[in-house]
């Protein structure tokens, strides 16, 4: 398995796991913090499927003051916060609470920077560029899959470069990640698919890259098990509560895994494919993780063979050089199973932009970890096998 790499562990978010904890625990969370006055950020998607119309009951039952901020898109831009920050200001906001998937959460971060720090976002770029603690914030994810409820950091468009900077400092953590199992009932297939394929991707890369230690395999080989067992079954059916609920804890316990690791090739790449062509986050890491995954075989020093048991290949009687392919093809038969396209075609992508978006890639620091030495020939090659 390798050497034991040096690490720091540490994990102060409060985590609750309930259903119907959005309705019966929010405002308590709220008012542990100090505050009755909250920005709820969500998206139109959650809004319009009436998600939150049991928490504001209970907000206004406990005389919290708040007003909904749902101009969240996709890839969220740099635009999205500042509206989000102005409406947080109009309310003096005491803390942020995020209601959604991996962008409201995004956002919520950077409004809760954008508070206590204002300026402009651009210069946060990085880690720990800020000076001043965020406000505090309460995540409550909508999706099984970003694991953004529990990492120490935000990525946010900014679309007059086709650029996803990321921000991060270790008091962007959240103070309590909230997750509600119930709240999955009306989840499109579609999106319970292509999340639970990003958390499956944070947990692989965390196992598999040069900075994963104890903790984070623990965590990641826990979260490929359950997303192994669970996922099917989730996009079939996202209102049955086992399966929501094992989603949910392997997306939470895939964002822990990674936040302390990092991730690899795959996520370096997924970003500026969301920032050229708007691909969906959880597609882009689809379609590219088993195209990462066997440019990174020559690296294996036997996890493969453990990824592939716990995603249901008999490989028992093999070696781990024997093993390892199968990984790659689980990871391929999970994705067409759940109905994932086999290619970034359909999204528009073309190739003319691959060397911009090579080059954006070779800036994430997630290439420094990647299992195998990655040169801006490695990425250009990667994105035109996404083409295919």
């Amino acid at each position: 398995m390798g050497v034991i790499n040096d690490f720091t562990y540490q994990h102060p978010i409060k985590t609750i796991l309930e259903t119907g904890g959005l309705k019966n625990r929010l405002a308590d969370e709220v008012k542990a913090l100090g505050t009755d006055r909250i920005l709820l950020v969500t998206d139109p998607g959650v809004l319009n499927a009436g998600l939150l119309n049991d928490a504001e009951a209970a907000l206004k039952n406990a005389g919290i003051t708040y007003k909904i901020f749902s101009g969240v898109e996709p890839n969220p831009r740099t635009e999205s916060c500042y509206k989000g920050y102005e409406m947080a200001q109009g309310i003096e906001a005491g803390a942020v609470v995020a209601v959604g998937g991996g962008s409201p959460i995004d956002v919520s971060k950077a409004i809760a920077l954008l508070m206590t720090n204002g300026g402009d976002l651009e210069s946060y770029e990085g880690p720990e560029k800020y000076k001043n603690a965020p406000l505090p914030t309460i995540c409550v994810p909508t999706t099984a899959g970003t694991g953004s409820e529990t990492t120490a950091m935000t990525v946010i468009t900014v679309k007059s470069r086709n650029y996803k900077m990321t921000i991060l400092g270790k008091s962007m953590l959240p103070n309590v990640a909230l997750l509600d199992p119930s709240i999955f009932s009306k989840m499109p297939p579609f999106i319970a698919a292509s999340t639970g394929m990003d958390a499956l991707t944070h947990a692989i890369e965390s196992y598999i890259n040069r900075a994963a230690n104890p903790f984070t395999n623990s965590f990641a080989v826990e979260a490929i098990r359950l997303i192994g067992k669970y996922l099917r079954h989730f996009v079939g059916q996202p209102a049955d509560l086992e399966a929501a609920t094992g989603m949910l804890v392997a997306s939470n316990l895939a964002g822990i895994a990674f936040n302390i690791s990092r991730l690899g090739d795959c996520h370096a790449m997924a970003h500026p494919l969301g920032g050229f062509f708007d691909v969906p986050h959880g597609v882009a890491n689809s379609v590219l993780l088993p195209i990462t995954m066997d440019f990174n075989l020559l690296a294996d020093h036997g996890k493969y063979k453990i990824i592939a048991e716990l995603l249901g290949e008999d490989v028992s009687r093999m070696t781990d050089l024997e093993a390892a392919p199968y990984a790659v093809e689980a990871v391929k038969k999970l994705s067409k199973d759940v109905g994932i396209p086999e290619n970034l075609v359909a999204y528009g992508v073309t190739e003319d932009k691959i060397p911009q978006m090579s080059k954006d890639a070779m800036l994430s620091g997630n290439i420094a970890v990647n299992p195998r030495v990655t040169k801006l020939a490695d990425i250009e090659n990667m994105y035109r096998l996404a083409l295919k």
